[in-house]
C-alpha cells in the first residue's frame, strides 16, 4: 500500500494558503518500492520534461500537497472527481481565494492525473468558482515613473530602466545576458519569457552609455573570476554538457550578477548567478515610498505603464502587443481601459455653469 508515503507527508505541517508564488520548499514523500520513483518526485519530471518552470512546478506541488492534505493525507490515486470538486469548492467558499488562484489549483491537479497517475478526469460536478474581477492594472504617469527612477542607483537604476523602457518583467530582465543585447540593431532579445516564447523588445537610447559602462565593470570581474578559476554561469538545459567551456565565456555571462559566488559541492565550480529578485523588489518599493506616490507601484508596474505610455503616444495596438509578448490581443486591449479617454477625459455640465 502507501503506507510509507502518508507516514512521510503527515511528518511535515503544510504551509499556509499561498497565492501564485508560494514560499514552500519541495519535500518528496518516500515510496514504497525501490524502483517506482516518488509521487511528487515523478511530477517534477513530468514538467521539467515539458519545460515547465521551476517557479511553476513548485507551485504544482505545494497545491498537490494542499489536496492530499485536504482529504487527510490519501494519496491522489485513491481519490477522484468528487474529491477534486470538494476541494476546489472550499478554495472558493471557505477560503475566499480568488478565480485565478482556484483555476490554478485546478490546472494543477489536472497534470498529476493526466501526466503522472494516467488518469483522464471526467465531470468534476458543479463547481462552485471563484468570482472573476476585473481588475485595472496600476499605471503611473511619467513624472512619477522619473521620480522613482531618481531614487534608484547603478544597475538597480539600469534594471528600473529596462524595465520601463522595454516592458521587460523582472525576471525577463535579471536573466538577460551578454549576448541578449544587440547595440548595433537597437533590439533586446527576450529568452524564454512567459510560456518559453522569445521575443524581441526595443532597446532604449538613453539607457545605452550607462549600460555600456557597467558592462565594463561586470567585466572586468568576469576576468578577475576566471584568473581566479571561476567565471561560471548556469545554461539553460543541456548546454553544459554539450559545451563544456561556454558557462565560461563572456557571451553567456549575466548582464546582472550578482557580487557573491555561487559554490556547487559536488563539481567544485564556482561562479555567479544573477542579482535576486526580491533585492530589486524591495529597492523599488523604497524608491516608491521616497519618490511619494500614494499608488501601489511595484517592479511590474513599469511594464502596465510602458504599455500604456506607447498607446497613449499613438502606437498601435498589435505593435504593443507583440513587443509585450501577449499571445491574445484581449490581454494587451486592458490598456486601452485606463488611456485618458473614458469618464475623466469628458467634461462635466456642471462645470459650464
Amino acid at each position: 500500500m502507501i503506507q510509507s508515503e502518508v507516514n512521510h507527508l503527515t511528518s511535515f505541517k503544510e504551509k499556509p494558503a499561498a497565492s501564485s508564488s508560494p514560499a514552500i520548499s519541495v519535500v518528496m514523500p518516500i515510496t514504497t518500492t525501490a524502483n517506482k520513483p516518488k509521487l511528487l518526485d515523478q511530477l517534477s519530471q513530468a514538467m521539467r520534461s515539458r519545460h515547465y518552470s521551476r517557479k511553476t512546478e513548485a507551485t504544482y506541488i505545494h497545491w498537490i500537497k494542499r489536496f492530499i492534505f485536504f482529504h487527510n493525507v490519501r494519496h491522489p490515486k485513491d481519490m477522484a472527481e468528487p474529491e477534486i470538486n470538494a476541494f476546489l469548492t472550499n478554495l472558493a467558499v471557505k477560503e475566499h481565494v480568488s478565480a485565478s488562484t482556484q483555476n490554478q489549483a485546478l490546472c494543477a491537479i489536472i497534470f498529476l492525473y493526466k501526466y503522472v497517475l494516467d488518469r483522464k478526469i471526467g465531470d468534476i460536478g458543479e463547481v462552485i468558482r471563484a468570482k472573476k474581477s476585473v481588475r485595472l492594472p496600476v499605471v503611473m504617469t511619467k513624472s512619477e515613473v522619473k521620480a522613482i527612477l531618481e531614487n534608484l542607483k547603478d544597475d538597480k537604476w539600469i534594471i528600473a530602466y529596462l524595465m520601463y523602457g522595454a516592458g521587460l518583467r523582472l525576471m525577463e530582465c535579471l536573466r538577460l545576458r551578454i549576448q541578449d543585447l544587440d547595440f548595433s540593431k537597437n533590439q533586446i532579445i527576450v529568452r524564454s519569457g512567459k510560456g518559453d516564447k522569445d521575443r524581441i523588445t526595443m532597446f532604449p537610447e538613453s539607457v545605452k552609455k550607462p549600460l555600456i559602462e557597467h558592462l565594463s565593470k561586470v567585466k572586468k570581474i568576469h576576468e578577475s573570476d576566471i584568473a581566479n578559476g571561476f567565471g561560471r554561469v548556469l545554461l539553460p538545459d543541456a548546454l553544459t554538457r554539450k559545451y563544456p567551456n561556454a558557462s565560461k565565456k563572456w557571451c553567456w555571462q549575466w548582464v546582472f550578477p550578482q557580487n557573491t559566488l555561487w559554490h556547487n559541492k559536488k563539481t567544485g565550480e564556482h561562479g555567479r548567478h544573477h542579482i535576486h529578485e526580491t533585492i530589486i523588489q524591495k529597492l523599488v518599493k523604497d524608491a516608491v515610498v521616497k519618490a511619494g506616490l500614494v499608488k501601489r507601484a511595484t517592479c511590474h508596474t513599469f511594464r502596465h505603464s510602458f504599455a500604456t505610455h506607447l498607446l497613449e503616444d499613438g502606437y498601435d495596438i498589435r505593435t504593443v502587443q507583440e513587443l509585450l509578448g501577449h499571445k491574445d490581443l484581449k490581454t494587451t486591449m486592458i490598456y486601452t481601459h485606463v488611456l485618458n479617454k473614458g469618464p475623466s477625459a469628458v467634461r462635466s455640465p456642471a462645470d459650464s455653469l
